[in-house]
C-alpha cells in the first residue's frame, strides 16, 4: 500500500503521538510505504483565504468559483496543492484525530475545507456527463480509515449513551467527505477512555490499530448506498421501497 497518514495532534507525546508512530512503523515493516502530514508539526494554516486560490483581495471573494479557477490554472498555493499530490500519490488514507467537542480538530477541518475544494474534490462529472459523489469520485479506487481517541468511556458513545452513537457523529467524516469522494471507508479504529489510559493500555491500543491497518486490504468497506447505484431517485432522497420505515443516518447503510 501506499499509504497517507494525516495526523491532528498538538503534542507528539501523547496516546496520539505513540499510536501514529506505532502504526507507522508497522505498516513500514510490513513494506508498505508511508507518508505523512502531521498538520501540527507542519504549522498548517486551516484558513480559507484570497491568498489560497490567488484571488484578488479587492474583488468579492466566492470561495467555491475561486478555488475552482485556481484549480484549472494552477494557481492554488503551494501548500494546498502538496497535500492533493499526497493524496494523489496514495491508494489509502489514514486519518487519525482526537474527538473534540464531537468532531475533529480544528486545524484538521481546515486542511479539509482549504484542499478538498471544488473542481478538486467536488463539483465532477462523469464521463458521461453526470454529477458523481456518494460511492464514485476523485477518490474512487482508494480505501479510508479514520483512526480516533475520545477522553470519555466507551458506553457514552455507544447506541442510548448520552453523547449519542459514535457512528452517527463521524458520519460526516466518513460518509459526507470520504465516501462522497469515492473511497472505500473502511470502519474506524476507535480508542475510547483515552484521558486516562495506563502504558499498558497504550500499549494494548497501539496492538489494535497494527492489527487493523496490516487487515486493511481485506477488510470490508462500511455499505453505504451509492449515489447512482439504483437506491436514490433523480432527487438523491432514497426510493420508497428502499430501507421502508428506516429515517436518518443508518438509512444509508446497506
Amino acid at each position: 500500500m501506499d499509504v497517507l497518514w494525516i495526523l491532528a495532534h498538538p503534542e507528539p507525546r501523547s496516546l496520539n503521538g505513540h499510536l501514529a508512530t506505532e502504526g507507522q512503523r508497522a505498516l513500514r515493516a510490513g513494506g508498505h510505504r508511508v507518508e505523512e502530514s502531521n498538520l501540527y508539526a507542519m504549522n498548517w494554516n486551516p484558513v480559507v483565504d484570497t491568498a489560497g486560490y490567488a484571488h484578488p483581495s479587492a474583488e468579492r471573494f466566492q470561495v467555491a468559483a475561486a478555488a475552482k479557477r485556481a484549480h484549472e490554472s494552477g494557481a492554488v498555493s503551494a501548500d494546498i496543492r502538496a497535500e492533493q499530490e499526497k493524496i494523489e500519490r496514495a491508494d489509502t488514507i489514514v486519518i487519525q484525530f482526537p474527538m473534540w467537542w464531537f468532531g475533529m480538530p480544528a486545524i484538521l477541518k481546515g486542511w479539509f475545507d482549504r484542499v478538498w475544494h471544488q473542481g478538486f474534490a467536488y463539483g465532477l462529472r462523469g464521463p458521461n456527463g453526470e454529477w458523481i459523489g456518494y460511492g464514485d469520485g476523485f477518490l474512487a479506487g482508494k480505501r479510508a480509515m479514520a483512526v480516533v481517541t475520545m477522553g470519555g468511556p466507551g458506553w457514552l458513545f455507544g447506541e442510548r449513551g448520552i453523547h449519542g452513537a459514535v457512528d452517527d457523529l463521524l458520519f460526516p467524516l466518513q460518509h459526507g467527505t470520504l465516501f462522497y469522494a469515492g473511497a472505500e471507508v473502511l470502519p474506524p479504529v476507535l480508542v475510547s477512555g483515552a484521558d486516562r489510559f495506563t502504558p499498558e493500555e497504550g500499549e494494548a491500543a497501539a496492538e489494535q490499530l497494527r492489527g487493523r491497518l496490516l487487515a486493511i486490504p481485506t477488510t470490508e468497506p462500511i455499505a453505504f448506498r451509492t449515489q447512482n447505484g439504483g437506491d436514490y431517485g433523480q432527487d438523491l432522497v432514497l426510493r420508497p421501497d428502499i430501507a421502508p420505515g428506516l429515517a436518518g443516518l443508518r438509512a444509508h447503510v446497506a
